[in-house]
């Protein structure tokens, strides 16, 4: 059997567009629509996102790709090409997993709009050809260059760009009798692991064309291409969709749970007195399990963007960290940094939430959960809802899960 792997090269630094991998497009993160083109290919064995960044991880696990290694930062600046991108990720399944693919079939996340046979077709193109190198994505080209001047000063006399044998003045010539011209486009390239590896080209020399539509011609760069190629969408096409979103399992190995604070730890009510003196209620069983997950190397911390002494003083009752005030805006922001600073994977952590600015969370934890309660969003949004509510014992049955599973 021919063990074709798809590689989505998703970095966290994008300028043009900040976050543009996990932006929505169309209702998805854009990189939702190039993992669905490849678990969706009948000839795709595994999807892989090479990626720098956590979040981004995070996300495209949840729409189903792996993401066993993280891309080195050298690997991931604006002038990176793709080529020790896939040298590296090659190198790492085979010394890590001893996993060599016979194909590798890259999926740009910045081409979302795919016809549905499309990687499919690009592959069979390459077995069928023994002398490919490589299967390459292109589309009628909408300028002919065989009308293209070049010429090197505005003082200076014109060149054309191309000759073309048995017409004289191709410039002149019809566009009917010119040959015709193909524009490469990002949708897909499907290369043999061996022009990776001894040729050091994501090419080769033996280039097969997979002629796609040039409907589904999409390149996203700017804000304006974001809004222009969403229209498509919706335009009849038929094209890959995403599915939604998958509910993953519970991590294997937990080293962190983080906690929101009002609506979890709490009932999300607060009593205020004629000094304006808040008061909570909390669950006092919430701790009683906490040190257990401790003696098992699980640690448990509050993030939460409420100022009041009150979050402090519930977090040394209970014996957690608490990370909380006004500076706790951006949530994702604040997660990032807890998981640098404490040297933990994304993929290790659970967090636990019922509001919506705990979505940046949910889309970097390894696993998500919601509170009985949580607002209908959350609940969506999460791998796993709860059966009690914020203030009721959730954190107390999200301890008992973890406990249970490990005595299993």
């Amino acid at each position: 059997m021919t063990n074709i792997l798809s590689l989505i090269p998703a970095r966290g630094g994008s300028k043009g567009i900040p976050r543009k991998n996990i932006r929505d497009f169309a209702g998805y993160p854009l990189i939702a629509w190039s993992i669905a083109a490849g678990l969706q290919a009948h000839t795709i064995n595994r999807v892989i996102v090479s990626t720098d960044d956590e979040e981004i991880a995070a996300v495209a696990r949840g729409y189903g790709a792996e993401t066993p290694f993280m891309r080195p930062h050298e690997l991931a600046q604006d002038r990176t090409n793709d080529l020790p991108v896939f040298e590296h990720a090659l190198k790492w399944l085979e010394d890590i997993e001893s996993y060599k693919p016979d194909i590798v079939v890259q999926l740009r996340p910045t081409s979302p709009i795919r016809p549905k046979d499309c990687v499919d077709n690009a592959v069979r193109i390459l077995i069928e050809n023994s002398d490919a190198d490589s299967v390459r994505g292109v589309v009628a080209a909408g300028q002919n260059p065989h009308k293209m001047w070049r010429f090197n000063g505005y003082d200076k006399p014109m060149k054309p760009l191309l000759e073309v044998e048995g017409i004289n003045e191709p410039y002149n010539a019809p566009r009917q009798i010119l040959p015709p011209v193909y524009w490469q486009t990002g949708h897909i390239d499907v290369i043999r692991t061996s022009t990776i590896t001894r040729k050091h080209s994501l090419t080769g020399s033996v280039v097969y064309p997979l002629v796609i539509d040039a409907r589904y011609t999409v390149d996203i760069d700017t804000l304006a291409d974001w809004a222009k190629y969403e229209a498509l969408v919706t335009s009849g096409l038929e094209m890959v969709t995403p599915d939604k979103r998958l509910r993953r399992a519970m991590p294997k190995k937990i080293e962190l749970i983080i906690c929101d604070f009002d609506g979890v730890i709490t009932d999300n009510r607060v009593w205020v007195d004629q000094d304006g003196h808040e008061a909570i209620a909390a669950y006092r069983s919430d701790s009683l399990r906490i040190h257990e997950l401790r003696a098992k190397g699980v640690e448990v911390i509050i993030l939460s963007s409420e100022p009041n002494p009150v979050v402090a003083a519930r977090a040394k009752k209970m014996d957690v960290e608490a990370i909380h005030g006004v500076g706790i805006q951006d949530k994702g922001r604040a997660m990032r940094e807890v998981l640098e600073r404490k040297n933990v994977r994304a993929e290790n952590v659970i967090y636990i939430g019922n509001d919506r600015n705990d979505l940046p969370c949910f889309e970097i934890a390894g696993w998500s959960v919601a509170v009985a309660d949580a607002y209908p969003e959350i609940i969506r949004s999460a791998d796993h809802v709860l059966t009690r509510a914020g203030g009721h014992g959730a954190l107390r049955e999200l301890c008992d899960l973890i406990l249970s599973k490990d005595s299993k």
